[in-house]
Parts: structure tokens; C-alpha cells; sequence
């Protein structure tokens, strides 16, 4: 019955952790969660091992020192997701920014209509995006389309972070190559699906930009995906990828 996992990356979160997790775990979807918490001195994971009293079989904490990045902390909660057999893993953001009622769509798309990889996407219908600055709703649409042109990629949400992975595709993945730590984790992750040969689906979904807490995005995390993009384009030219 639990064969899925939802994957919650965690910094200065304690203002949304609880919510986001009494949603998750009462949808009909029947999940686990995995938070994985990088040292918050807000007191983030104390709130999640409170929780864990009343969740006991269903929620888990991975606690790491310091702010070791976004992609860091996928890796090891895919290999943790792998170690203990979960068939569908999910990653999703603490901050309500992704709505927990679509988690059921991604799982629909990857169990139901033979997905690989179904994505969680903004731009696949049109710009679906709420309380942005228009100035961030141009950067990262016009992000996504670079990324798109320079990959060769046939996803319209190139850097979305919502997203629904069939077992099969973290295990044939080399998970130890994966290289970048922010933005352009979320790329690569797909780029190299999407050159392993896996089925890649979007999703609609309306992303709403949080409320509560503070943004992790900087003109850092943009540069890196920026010339990150043409790394891995490069890189594959000389790299064979492994088949499904």
C-alpha cells in the first residue's frame, strides 16, 4: 500500500512544515514523507520529530549539517527512497508553492497512464503562475525555453521542481553523476531521463509562490542553470547514457 514517497527538502520552513504535512499525509493517496532538513536554525526539524509521535509509520527526517544545496539533498533522498523499495517518489516544495492536491495527477500520469517522469508544469498550458513579480514569471518562462532550445528537450517546464518518478528511472539514472547542486539540478535530472530513453509526461498545474517564509532563489542558483545548461549539453556528446 505505501509504495509512494513524497520527498520535502527543508531550510527555514518551520512557518509552513506542519501544514504542508498534515495535507500531504491525509490525501487518498496514501504516502510516506521523507524531509530532508539541511541544519535549519529556525527549528524546522524539531517540529517534524514532534510529528513524528503522531505519524510514527509515515513520516521520516533525514537531519544533514549546513545548507549542502537542493540537489544534494534529492540524491539522498532518492537513495534512501530506493534502499527501503518505494516505487514512486516524488519531490516537492515545503512552502505550499506546489499544491499537495496534484500529487495524485503526478502519480495518476506515471501509474495509470505509463509515464516515467510526469512533471508538475507551469508552462504547458499557457503561464499558470500566481503572485509572482512579473519580472521572475519572465525570467524563468523565458529560462525554461532556453533550456528547452539548447537540450533539445520536449518539456515546456524545463526547471520545475514538482515531479512524480517511477523507481526504474532513479535506478537506471547514475545518481553519483548527477553534478549540480541548485537550479540546475532540476534540469539535469531531467535532461539525463529524458537521454536515458524514459517517457516524459507534464502535468498541469497553477504554481502559487509562497506566503509564508523566505524564497531560496538568488541570481547565483539562475547562473548556475544559465551556463550549467551548456555543461550538460556538452558533456553529452561524450557521455553514453544508460538504457532503461
Amino acid at each position: 500500500m505505501f509504495s509512494k514517497l513524497v520527498i520535502i527538502p527543508t531550510y527555514n520552513e518551520k512557518e509552513n512544515i506542519e501544514n504542508i504535512i498534515r495535507v500531504v499525509l491525509s490525501l487518498p493517496l496514501a504516502c510516506h514523507i521523507l524531509v530532508i532538513d539541511d541544519g535549519s536554525p529556525d527549528g524546522t526539524a524539531g517540529i517534524v520529530k514532534s510529528l513524528q509521535q503522531e505519524f510514527p509509520e509515515r513520516l521520516f527526517i533525514v537531519e544533514r549539517q549546513g545548507k549542502l544545496g537542493l540537489g544534494t539533498a534529492y540524491i539522498t533522498g532518492f537513495k534512501w527512497a530506493l534502499e527501503r523499495g518505494y516505487d514512486y517518489i516524488f519531490e516537492m516544495d515545503a512552502d505550499f508553492s506546489h499544491n499537495p492536491d496534484d500529487l495524485p495527477k503526478l502519480y495518476k500520469a506515471c501509474a495509470e497512464e505509463g509515464a516515467d517522469l510526469a512533471i508538475g508544469s507551469r508552462y504547458v498550458s499557457g503561464v499558470n503562475v500566481v503572485n509572482w513579480p512579473m519580472g521572475r514569471v519572465l525570467m524563468s518562462y523565458f529560462a525554461s525555453k532556453y533550456v528547452r532550445f539548447i537540450l533539445g528537450m520536449n518539456v515546456a517546464d524545463t526547471t520545475a521542481g514538482f515531479k512524480c518518478y517511477r523507481r526504474r528511472v532513479l535506478e537506471t539514472i547514475e545518481l553519483d553523476k548527477i553534478k549540480f547542486k541548485g537550479y540546475a539540478f532540476q534540469v539535469e535530472m531531467k535532461f539525463t531521463a529524458y537521454k536515458c530513453g524514459f517517457k516524459i509526461t507534464e502535468v498541469p498545474i497553477i504554481f502559487i509562490n509562497r506566503e509564508l517564509g523566505t524564497s531560496k532563489m538568488n541570481t547565483g542558483i539562475f547562473g548556475e542553470a544559465f551556463f550549467g545548461v551548456i555543461q550538460l549539453k556538452i558533456g553529452s556528446w561524450f557521455r553514453k547514457y544508460p538504457a532503461p
